[in-house]
């Protein structure tokens, strides 16, 4: 009878509670995010998921100017003459406003976050995320002694931009108010996101029927919203007041629909220059108002405050599917099915 194979030696209790402890210790996470260098030689960070899902985050601006779908086609709008060149705003993507939306404040045309260099954050605070998100990024900005000169408060505004397992964007805001002389701040906020559709005329927005607006081309005058979807005919510059939380964007020539859901911003402003107002900018294209749409969560109506200490978040998160789909998730066969209690 063959004798029984020797018994490996026991390892030192040391060297045994640190292999135990190896193994109860996080493994350290693969790189989510690639740094390259975009247009002008500005850096960009590259998000990539699965399918072939991708999005590109400018630090300057922590502006996304690019989610492409698993057909690799590109969903946000960039102007074909957009100047990626500080002090000037990257016109598309999804620039933000902050700390003031438009011309509701003393500051430039939407603040100034959307032309700071960010930096990107390796060690954020805590943020419950779905453990299935493998491809986000942190950035931060804290202002400079010159928007301190400005804009006379101490704050941190910190960014996650996450790109999901089916190709949805997210956009998750966290602002602090860290004033150490125990003042308040109040500001107006908007992620400005430019949708890119097939025909502007042939594209619908849903989910703001019967909504109060501010008429921006009526000297912010108070209107309440007629038609049973917003579609396009001219320019509109609306703020739409206590949007739902999710609107829809109809494309009927792409069969496309992008499904916007916002948190924390109460508001939701529509946007398109159309050809006179194109022709002026120098950064857009004189046709460019056909392909583009602006449909931006925002806080314009209602400043938020913050006291010392206090933060506030933000959420915007983007999917595009097909276009049997209608806002607030009803499938419009479905709705038809449950009427006849089917």
């Amino acid at each position: 009878m063959a004798a029984p194979p020797p018994s490996s030696p026991s390892p030192p209790p040391a060297a045994a509670a640190a292999a135990a402890t190896q193994q109860t210790q996080p493994q350290p996470q693969t790189p989510f995010y690639e740094l390259v260098k975009g247009n002008s030689g500005l850096e960009k960070v590259l998000l990539r998921g699965t399918r072939g899902f991708s999005a590109e985050v400018y630090l300057y601006g922590a502006q996304v100017t690019s989610w492409k779908n698993d057909h690799a086609e590109e969903l946000l709008f960039v102007s074909s003459k957009a100047i990626f060149k500080p002090p000037k705003a990257i016109r598309g993507g999804i620039p933000i406003c902050f700390p003031q939306f438009g011309t509701h404040g003393n500051l430039e045309q939407h603040g100034f976050a959307r032309n700071r260099l960010w930096t990107i954050d390796d060690n954020p605070p805590p943020l419950p995320v779905n453990p299935a998100i493998k491809s986000f990024v942190d950035l931060i900005l804290r202002p400079s002694d010159e928007d301190l000169k400005i804009w006379p408060h101490s704050f941190e505004f910190r960014l996650r931009v996450a790109l999901g397992p089916n190709g949805d964007l997210s956009l998750t805001s966290r602002i602090r108010n860290t004033n150490t002389d125990g003042r308040s701040f109040s500001y107006t906020f908007a992620y400005h996101t430019y949708f890119s559709v097939s025909d502007i005329s042939e594209v619908r927005v849903e989910g703001l029927e019967t909504m109060d607006y501010l008429d921006n081309l009526k000297g912010k005058e108070r209107f309440t919203e007629q038609g049973d979807a917003i579609v396009f005919e001219s320019e509109i510059d609306k703020v739409y007041l206590a949007a739902p939380s999710k609107i829809a964007i109809i494309d009927h020539e792409k069969k496309r629909t992008f499904v916007l859901t916002k948190e924390g911003l109460p508001d939701a402003v529509v946007w398109n220059p159309w050809d006179k107002k194109a022709k002026a900018m120098q950064d857009f294209g004189d046709g460019e108002y056909k392909h583009m749409l602006c449909v931006e969560p925002a806080a314009v109506e209602k400043p938020i405050t913050l006291k010392p200490g206090e933060e506030w978040k933000g959420r915007l998160a983007l999917s595009a599917v097909p276009s049997s789909y209608c806002s607030g998730q009803l499938d419009p066969l479905k709705e038809h099915l449950n009427a006849l209690n089917i």
